[in-house]
C-alpha cells in the first residue's frame, strides 16, 4: 500500500506551461473570449492537471461512496436511526439509490467502501471492506478518532483512488454515506475556517428547529472539548505547508503560531468517511487525475486534504453548491467555484455526478472547437 507520506510527496501543482497553453488556445477559439464562463477555467485546470493541452476528456468516471457511522449520533443530532447507514449501503449495492441512477446517466461506475459502518457487512460485488473502526467516538466528548485511525482512513481513500484509476477511471467523484455526518462536517468547517457553528450548521436530512439548535450546541461543545476554540472563542487551523510526515499545515493560512495541525483536527472532529474522502482527493491528485467534489461532506474533507497538501486543490473541481451553509463557507475558503447549484442536500455523490458531463464538455471544447484561423472566421477588431 502507498502510504500517506508517499502520496503527499507525489502531489504537484497544475503544470504552468500546460495552463498557459490551454488559456492561449481557449482565447483563439471561435467564440468571444470568456463567453463560456467558468467552463473555460475548468478546461484550463484540466490541462494543468494532465500537464498537456488540450487535456484528455476526463471519462470514464468512477464514484466512490465512503460509508461510516458516527458516535455523535447519540447526542440526538439526527432523526434518522444509525442503522440507516448500513441499510443504504445495501441500497447502493442493489442499484436502488439516487446516486446509482445518476451514475447510470453519466456512465460512471460505483464503488462502495466501508471504512467505518457500525456493523459487519457481508461481501458483495461493488463493496470494498476497509473498515478502520465500527464508527467514530462521540466528538462532543473527546476526539472522534485516534491519530492512527485517521491515517488508516486516509490511506483507505488513497488506495481506493489508486485502484479505480488502475481499473481505467479518468475522473474520480466523491461520495459519502453516514447518518450524522453533517454534524462532523460542520465541526470540520468551523475548525478549519474559524467560523462559528451557527454560521455553518444546516438541517442535514431535514431536522426541526429544536434539533438544529441542539446540533449547533453539540458542535460548539466538540470544538471546546477538543481544544479547537482559542482565546476569545475563535476557531481555526494554523497556516503552513504539510510536513514530510503529512501532519503539518492547517486550513486557515495566517491564523498564527500554535494552531492545531490539519491531521489533528481531522482526528478530533471528523468522521472516518471524511478522512477517507480526504485521502481519495490526495490519491487522485498524486496520480494527476481530476477529482469532482460533491457537497458539504466532500467540502469539509477537502479542507483537511488541503491542510495536508495544499497543491491537491489544483486537482479538484467543485461539482455543486449544497444547500448546507457550511458548504458555501468551505468552497469560499478553498477558492473553488461550483458548477451546479440546484439546492441539493442528499450527498452520496449526486451533485458531483451531475457535474461530470459539464467537466467533460469543458475539455471537449479545447479538442473540437475550431480556432479563428482554422475556420477562416474574422476576429473582432481590437
Amino acid at each position: 500500500m502507498i502510504t500517506l507520506e508517499q502520496t503527499i510527496a507525489a502531489i504537484r501543482p497544475c503544470d504552468p506551461e500546460a495552463v498557459a497553453e490551454a488559456r492561449a488556445h481557449q482565447d483563439r477559439l471561435t467564440k468571444p473570449r470568456g463567453s463560456l464562463g467558468v467552463l473555460e477555467d475548468v478546461a484550463v485546470r484540466l490541462a494543468g492537471i494532465a500537464a498537456v493541452s488540450p487535456p484528455p476528456v476526463p471519462a470514464p468516471a468512477a464514484l466512490a461512496i465512503f460509508a461510516a457511522d458516527h458516535g455523535v449520533h447519540a447526542q440526538g443530532v439526527s432523526p434518522w436511526p444509525q442503522e440507516v447507514t448500513q441499510q443504504m449501503v445495501g441500497n447502493f449495492l442493489a442499484g436502488g439509490a439516487v446516486a446509482n441512477a445518476f451514475a447510470n446517466q453519466v456512465g460512471a461506475t460505483v464503488r462502495v467502501v466501508d471504512v467505518g459502518v457500525a456493523a459487519d457487512l457481508p461481501a458483495a460485488p461493488g463493496l470494498a471492506i476497509r473498515k478502520v473502526a465500527y464508527g467514530t467516538a462521540d466528538l462532543s466528548q473527546g476526539p472522534a478518532m485516534t491519530r492512527e485511525q485517521a491515517v488508516a482512513a486516509l490511506e483507505a481513500g488513497i488506495e481506493t483512488a489508486r485502484e479505480l484509476v488502475a481499473e481505467g477511471a479518468r475522473c474520480l467523484v466523491t461520495g459519502d454515506m453516514g447518518i450524522a455526518n453533517t454534524t462532523a462536517s460542520a465541526a470540520l468547517v468551523c475548525a478549519f475556517t474559524g467560523r462559528d457553528a451557527a454560521e455553518v450548521t444546516g438541517r442535514g436530512t431535514g431536522v426541526d428547529d429544536e434539533t438544529l439548535a441542539r446540533k449547533i450546541e453539540v458542535i460548539r461543545r466538540a470544538l471546546h472539548v477538543n481544544g479547537l476554540i482559542r482565546e476569545g472563542g475563535s476557531t481555526g487551523a494554523g497556516g503552513g505547508s504539510a510536513g514530510a510526515d503529512g501532519t503539518g499545515g492547517g486550513g486557515a493560512p495566517g491564523d498564527g503560531a500554535g494552531a492545531v495541525p490539519g491531521l489533528e483536527i481531522l482526528a478530533a472532529v471528523g468522521g472516518l468517511e471524511h478522512a477517507a474522502i480526504a485521502g481519495f482527493i490526495l490519491g487522485g491528485a498524486s496520480l494527476r487525475v481530476p477529482v469532482i467534489l460533491d457537497g458539504v461532506i466532500a467540502g469539509s474533507a477537502a479542507l483537511a486534504a488541503a491542510a495536508l497538501a495544499p497543491d491537491a486543490l489544483d486537482h479538484c473541481v467543485a461539482g455543486h453548491r449544497s444547500a448546507e451553509p457550511g458548504h458555501t463557507v468551505a468552497l469560499a475558503h478553498l477558492g473553488l467555484r461550483p458548477l451546479v447549484e440546484l439546492e441539493l442536500r442528499l450527498g452520496e455523490g449526486t451533485g458531483g455526478l451531475l457535474a461530470h458531463p459539464l467537466v467533460c464538455a469543458a475539455a471537449r471544447v479545447l479538442h473540437e472547437v475550431a480556432t479563428f484561423d482554422s475556420a477562416g472566421v474574422t476576429e473582432k477588431e481590437s
